[in-house]
C-alpha cells in the first residue's frame, strides 16, 4: 500500500534552549468523527478509540494532525486493523494506552507537550502511555491475524439469525416511502464518509459530469458531497454523525428509524426546523440507502464510503453488518464500487475526435481569411479566437 508521508509545518518542536518534543493545542474527544470536525493542522488529538481503524486514521491524516494519544489500545489483537500503520507510515506520533481518566487532567485547547510516550502541560505529566512504532503495530496486527477465523465464524452466525429474523427484508425489500426525489431508470450515485471517500469522489468527477446520478448522502456523506462541491438530493440516516450546515443544505431528509418507530434523530431536525420522512428498517442506514434506490427503479447504484469487502465489514465490528452482505445479495446486480465505476467509465467524447473537430475549425479559418478582401482584419481577429480556443482546449487536458 503506498501512503502518503504529511508534514505539519505548524508543529513546533523542542529547540535546543526548549523543553523537547511536540507542542501544540490538544483537542479531546471520545468520538473521532466528532473530533475531527474541529481538529485544526498541528494540534495533537485525545481519542478514545479501541482498533483505531482506516476510515478514522484517514480523517486524522486529513487534518494534519500534530500528533494522536489514545486512552485505548489502538492494536486490542480483536482483528488486524490498519489505522494505526496508516498515521506511522504518514509520520505521525501515536501514543497508546494512556487511560480513560487522562481525560479530566487534559482540557481541550490546552497547549500541551508530548515527549516520546509523555505528555505534560505547564510541565507536569498529565498522561503517559506506550509509544508506537512499525515493530510493535505489526507485532500487534500478526497476533490480530489468528483472530480473524473466529471473527469469520461469528459473522456467519449473525449472517443466519439476521435472515432468519428478517428474511422478509430479503424477499421483500423495504416499505418505499412517499419522496420528492425520482430515482426510476436513473444512475444512483450513494455516499457514505468511509475510507477513501475523497480520492473515490475525485476519480468520479467524469462519470458525475457526463451522467449526473442521483446523489444519496448516508448521514456524514453529506459533508463529503458538499466538500467536493456537489449538493445531495437526497441525505438519509439516523442524522448522529452530520452538521446542522449539511442538513440545511436543501437535500430532502430521510431518517432512518428502529424497527420498533424508534428515531432519535428525528428530535434534532425538528429542533432545526426541517421536515424529514421516518423510514422504519432493520440495519445499517448504508444498507437502506441501496434498498431504497432499488425500490425506487435505479438502474446503476455507485456506492463511495461504504462497507464493501470483508476487511471493511470486520472493521465496522457489529453484529449489524449481516444486514449489509445480505442486502449486497439482493441488490448487486445494481451495485458497483466507485473504483469500479471509474476503471469502466469512458468518455463519450474521445481525444481523436476533439482532434478532429479542432483540425476541421482551422481548416475552416484558413479557408475563410484566403479568400476574404479584409484579410487583414480577419487574420487579426481569428489569430486572438485561435489563441483563446487554444488555450480552453489544453485546459481541457490539465
Amino acid at each position: 500500500m503506498k501512503v502518503l508521508t504529511v508534514r505539519f509545518p505548524q508543529v513546533r518542536r523542542g529547540k535546543a534552549d526548549e523543553p523537547p518534543g511536540i507542542v501544540a493545542a490538544a483537542r479531546v474527544d471520545v468520538k473521532t468523527k466528532s473530533l475531527v470536525k474541529r481538529l485544526l493542522p498541528g494540534e495533537i488529538a485525545v481519542i478514545d478509540h479501541p482498533d483505531l481503524d482506516r476510515v478514522s486514521a484517514d480523517e486524522l491524516i486529513a487534518c494534519k494532525v500534530g500528533a494522536v494519544i489514545n486512552a485505548a489500545k489502538s492494536v486490542t489483537g480483536k482483528y488486524p486493523n490498519l489505522g494505526p500503520q496508516l498515521l506511522l507510515e504518514a509520520g505521525i506520533p501515536l501514543v497508546d494506552d494512556i487511560g480513560a481518566e487522562a481525560f479530566t487532567r487534559i482540557t481541550e485547547g490546552t497547549v500541551v507537550r508530548l515527549d516520546g510516550d509523555t505528555l505534560y502541560a505547564e510541565d507536569q505529566v498529565v498522561a503517559k502511555g506506550v509509544l508506537q512504532n512499525a515493530e510493535s503495530v505489526r507485532s500487534g496486527l500478526t497476533d490480530a491475524e489468528a483472530s480473524v477465523p473466529t471473527l469469520i465464524d461469528a459473522f456467519a452466525e449473525n449472517t443466519l439469525e439476521f435472515l432468519r429474523r428478517e428474511r422478509d427484508l430479503l424477499s421483500n425489500g423495504i416499505t418505499v416511502p412517499a419522496l420528492r426525489v425520482g430515482m426510476r431508470d436513473k444512475h444512483v450515485l450513494v455516499v457514505a464518509r468511509g475510507y477513501r471517500y475523497r480520492e473515490d469522489l475525485r476519480t468520479l468527477r467524469p462519470y458525475i459530469r457526463e451522467y449526473r446520478p442521483v446523489l444519496v448522502a448516508v448521514d456524514g456523506g453529506a459533508e463529503a458531497l458538499l466538500e467536493a462541491g456537489y449538493r445531495p438530493k437526497l441525505i438519509i440516516g439516523d442524522m448522529d454523525s452530520i452538521s446542522d450546515a449539511a442538513l440545511c443544505c436543501g437535500a430532502e431528509l430521510v431518517v432512518h428509524a428502529y424497527p420498533d418507530g424508534r428515531a432519535p434523530g428525528l428530535t434534532r431536525v425538528t429542533d432545526l426546523g426541517l421536515t424529514a420522512t421516518l423510514l422504519p428498517a432493520p440495519g445499517t442506514s448504508e444498507d437502506v440507502a441501496l434498498l431504497l434506490a432499488d425500490a425506487l427503479g435505479a438502474s446503476l447504484i455507485a456506492v463511495v464510503g461504504t462497507h464493501w469487502n470483508l476487511g471493511e465489514f470486520l472493521e465496522k465490528g457489529r453484529p449489524g453488518m449481516a444486514s449489509t452482505f445480505l442486502t449486497h445479495l439482493r441488490v448487486g446486480d445494481k451495485v458497483v464500487n466507485a473504483r469500479g465505476v471509474h476503471q469502466l467509465y469512458q468518455s463519450r467524447i474521445s481525444g481523436w475526435a476533439l482532434l478532429a473537430l479542432v483540425l476541421a475549425a482551422a481548416v475552416t479559418i484558413v479557408v475563410a481569411i484566403a479568400s476574404s478582401p479584409i484579410e487583414p482584419i480577419l487574420g487579426n481577429y481569428f489569430s486572438a479566437s485561435w489563441r483563446s480556443f487554444s488555450y480552453w482546449f489544453t485546459g481541457l487536458f490539465h
